[in-house]
């Protein structure tokens, strides 16, 4: 990466993605269900060395130009969006039995992935800026090449007897110089131009066993630059640190499973939270640190398996998949439900909003236990199960 990988965009930049941003986005009518532009599933399907392949969930890129995949055959899959000569979005021919395009990036990782992340200053015109980092079991942190396909570089951690210790969960810090990465009762923080074995180390249990404990799952950072961060742990807490020196400023207890995501609202305002086998999204104001505002419900009682939301680019509307194959919008300002709509038939494990268009990814796909019947094994699933669908929404009519 380039020296100045970690400055963040001019501001002249940022006021023109944000005009953007609320011009396309202000347009949406969540009462008409999205129709869908592209469609992926093949690429996805069982091989002999994994015969239960599954999706795990997708992410699009800061800039937009493409969306990240991850599965359970410890495979990355880069997506770009498909534009014509004016920069126009295309629709490649596609038949009913098969996907809409291939993958432009295939990145194979040893063992199961932990969790991955976007630089947030990627962008497709700067090849220094195009990476992304994943955390693997039994491995230190990758740096990936988005175009190449190339490993950039590894960030480590060890344990007590010298061994590689991987990290449950990762995240750039909003100025794209840190990565902050969650262990067992331990955040660690690396320099993003010093790969290797340098690190700073927090533990987030005090002397007297106050804190967090348990294993930290997921990290989010506040998008309005006020220095916050949120941490969610398998012991079902969620805790807010001051970035700099990582003091804990409070604990947040209510979920019923150990906690699989968090994400601030795009004010900082909100801190809404999932847990594993539990059915409702929480939303926290964090100014006033001890009582839920409202709960969002998903169908999620009968998983172990993480399902991502995300909040539309506007910061109006929250978006989440379950058990049920529908994605459902709720309205942040009241916490009501506006809308659902069929993304699979299967378990809609992560949704994704593009970061300008109005736009959404969703991923579908859970484990399957049993032997799969070599004659017919990718036949028992449909073009609807363990897929990716690229949505569009409508324009309301009355704007």
């Amino acid at each position: 990466m380039g020296e100045d990988a970690g400055e963040p965009p001019p501001d002249c930049v940022t006021e023109t993605v944000a005009s953007d941003e609320a011009n396309y986005w202000s347009t949406v009518n969540y009462s008409v269900a999205p129709y869908r532009n592209y469609h992926f599933f093949q690429q996805f399907r069982t091989s002999p060395s994994n015969p239960n392949n599954f999706l795990k969930g997708v992410k699009w890129s800061p800039d937009g130009s493409c969306f990240l995949t991850c599965s359970d055959d410890n495979t990355l899959r880069v997506f770009n969006l498909p534009y014509d000569d004016n920069g126009e979005s295309v629709n490649p021919p596609s038949m009913a039995d098969s996907d809409s395009y291939a993958a432009n990036l295939v990145v194979s990782e040893g063992e199961s992935v932990y969790d991955y992340s976007w630089y947030p200053y990627m962008s497709a015109s700067n090849p220094d800026l195009c990476v992304f980092a994943t955390s693997t079991r039994d491995h230190p942190i990758h740096l990936w090449d988005a175009n190449s396909g190339q490993l950039r570089c590894t960030y480590r951690a060890y344990d007590a007897m010298d061994e590689i210790s991987a990290a449950f969960s990762i995240g750039f810090n909003p100025n794209g110089d840190k990565i902050f990465a969650g262990y067992n009762k331990t955040i660690r923080v690396f320099e993003v131009h010093r790969p290797g074995r340098d690190f700073v180390q927090y533990s987030t249990v005090t002397e007297n066993k106050e804190g967090q404990s348990g294993i930290i799952s997921s990290i989010a950072f506040s998008p309005v630059h006020s220095g916050m961060l949120a941490a969610g742990s398998y012991s079902q807490t969620t805790a807010i640190y001051r970035e700099d020196n990582m003091e804990m400023l409070y604990v947040l207890h209510g979920q019923e499973g150990g906690v699989t995501q968090v994400q601030f609202s795009k004010d900082g305002n909100y801190l809404y939270t999932g847990g594993r086998r539990d059915p409702y999204v929480l939303c926290w104001d964090i100014r006033k640190n001890t009582e839920i505002v409202y709960k969002l419900y998903r169908s999620c009682e009968g998983t172990n398996q993480r399902i991502q939301f995300d909040i539309e680019p506007l910061g109006r509307y929250l978006g989440t998949g379950g058990q049920d194959g529908m994605v459902h919008m709720y309205d942040l300002q009241t916490g009501h439900w506006v809308s659902s709509f069929q993304a699979a038939l299967d378990t809609i494990n992560c949704v994704s909003f593009h970061p300008y268009y109005p736009m959404a990814a969703t991923s579908s796909g859970h484990r399957r236990y049993g032997a799969l019947d070599e004659a017919d094994g990718d036949d028992r699933l449909s073009g609807d199960e363990n897929c990716v669908s690229i949505w569009s929404f409508y324009p309301s009519t009355s704007t």
